[in-house]
């Protein structure tokens, strides 16, 4: 318990320390913003803070740091390390820094973003991987709410129905102005998703339920190994790539740069906050990471949450589970076809003012989603995993090159440097060496994924010394 306490201390001193380190780095001002200098009625539209930063939570959020926390307590209370420094000095910085850049560039999409700061070619890489992540996503986010409304309803009621039933859904979220069904339902639903975790945390407290203190020994019971397969089954509520694709989406809403460090920063936090709750309570519910794993095994990702809840809550547990694993996926589900439906419309230069645009858009990719549903979840689960890394590898770089080029101190540019230079390491390491990548033992994999790194941190390093103040990386 006592390092459990001490995760959340460095939580929060993270946020009021290397946050403030963060936005002096970046450093806002009173310039017009998106929501107040384009205001477009439909994408762009002034939100307040505590609304923007409630539906930053929830659009970053969804079940990731659920039941990636719990995938990742597989490997023993080790994951709480990850959890809390690499939100604090990775997802935290990454959010804040995807989610200012963009208000600078009225609101652009970091596939457009990497264009301008990392050359066009980039620009193409990431409106095709992108756009590919986000359907993954939203994909994801279907399959496991449809699955746990399938298991709770009659036969008649079939897990294809559901899933239709939350396409159908999509369809109507994404195609509405953001103030009319995001901007009103979402804080709600984020205040729901923050209700459920301290519920948990109070069922584990209350029920004298034991968790283990930190120890740095691998406890995963099918031995994989913890680096990479840890970084990468832990992405949100420690760092993501699909945030880059999120915070765009709210710096078009936000009315003021100051409020970037709370929306941002503070939402990643939140959600670090959430993850470890979740993670304490798979290793201390199941008392071993062998229980832990045969329970997500036996009954998936929805019925370990709905177990866990019921369980240490009662009928108020199974009510909450069952609310936060239904419409917290479909929350960030939806806003992931959303980000996408913006991602070509700025590559198609579409105007989305007009419902026709939007629905050109929204209609071929909800049928991309349908036809993903058929895969299977665990498999989509881990290409989306490896996405959301490799996603926050290029948008840390990204960041990088844009202090680069625009900071009065390019040594500033440090701060994202040395996290996209790990996350390139891990991404790197993991598709050469899982089931899904290339297979390659660790003997491989592990160099390789050293020099990837390598390469790229000295080529930045090699621009740090060698450029001026507008220098290109």
């Amino acid at each position: 318990m006592i390092s459990l306490i001490l995760s959340f201390v460095v939580l929060f001193v993270g946020y009021m320390t290397y946050g403030k380190i963060t936005e002096k780095v970046f450093g806002p001002d009173d310039r017009k913003t998106p929501a107040i200098e384009i205001n477009d009625g439909v994408d762009c539209v002034p939100m307040k803070t505590w609304k923007a930063f409630l539906v930053q939570l929830l659009n970053i959020a969804g079940t990731g740091p659920i039941f990636g926390a719990l995938m990742g307590a597989c490997f023993g209370p080790i994951v709480f390390l990850w959890i809390i420094f690499g939100s604090v000095l990775g997802g935290a910085v990454h959010d804040y820094m995807c989610g200012m850049i963009s208000a600078r560039n009225r609101g652009n999409s970091i596939a457009e973003l990497s264009g301008k700061y990392l050359g066009n070619v980039m620009r193409w890489i990431m409106r095709i991987f992108s756009v590919i992540l986000l359907v993954f996503t939203g994909t994801v986010f279907v399959i496991s709410p449809a699955t746990l409304i399938g298991s709770l309803t009659p036969d008649m009621l079939p897990l294809g129905f559901w899933v239709v039933v939350i396409l159908i859904y999509y369809v109507i979220a994404t195609l509405l102005p953001i103030d009319k069904l995001i901007g009103r339902l979402y804080p709600v639903f984020g205040i729901i998703l923050i209700v459920m975790a301290v519920s948990v945390l109070g069922g584990i407290v209350i029920g004298g339920y034991t968790i283990p203190e930190i120890r740095l020994n691998n406890l995963h019971p099918d031995n994989l190994p913890v680096w990479p397969f840890m970084f990468v089954t832990v992405a949100c509520g420690a760092i993501s790539g699909f945030h880059s694709t999120q915070s765009p989406m709210i710096a078009k809403c936000i009315t003021s740069e100051k409020e970037g460090r709370k929306v941002f920063y503070g939402a990643m936090i939140a959600e670090a906050v959430i993850a470890l709750i979740w993670a304490a309570a798979g290793v201390s519910f199941y008392g071993s990471t062998q229980l832990l794993n045969r329970a997500l095994s036996d009954l998936g990702q929805s019925g370990t949450v709905y177990e866990i809840s019921k369980s240490m809550l009662g009928t108020v547990g199974g009510v909450l589970a069952i609310v936060g694993v239904v419409i917290c996926p479909i929350t960030s589900g939806d806003t992931a076809f959303r980000s996408a439906r913006l991602i070509i419309a700025e590559m198609l230069h579409l105007d989305q003012k007009h419902i026709r645009n939007r629905l050109i858009i929204t209609i071929p990719l909800l049928l991309c989603g349908a036809v993903l549903t058929q895969l299977d979840f665990n498999v989509l689960w881990r290409y989306f995993s490896w996405s959301n890394q490799t996603l926050a590898m290029i948008a840390l770089w990204t960041a990088t090159a844009y202090l680069l080029k625009e900071s009065d101190n390019r040594f500033k540019s440090l701060i994202t440097a040395l996290p996209a230079t790990f996350m390139s390491g891990v991404s790197m390491t993991y598709i050469l060496m899982a089931n899904e990548g290339l297979k390659l033992p660790s003997t491989v994999g592990y160099p390789i994924g050293v020099l990837f790194s390598c390469v790229l941190l000295c080529f930045y390093l090699w621009k740090l010394k060698g450029s001026g103040r507008k220098a290109d990386l």
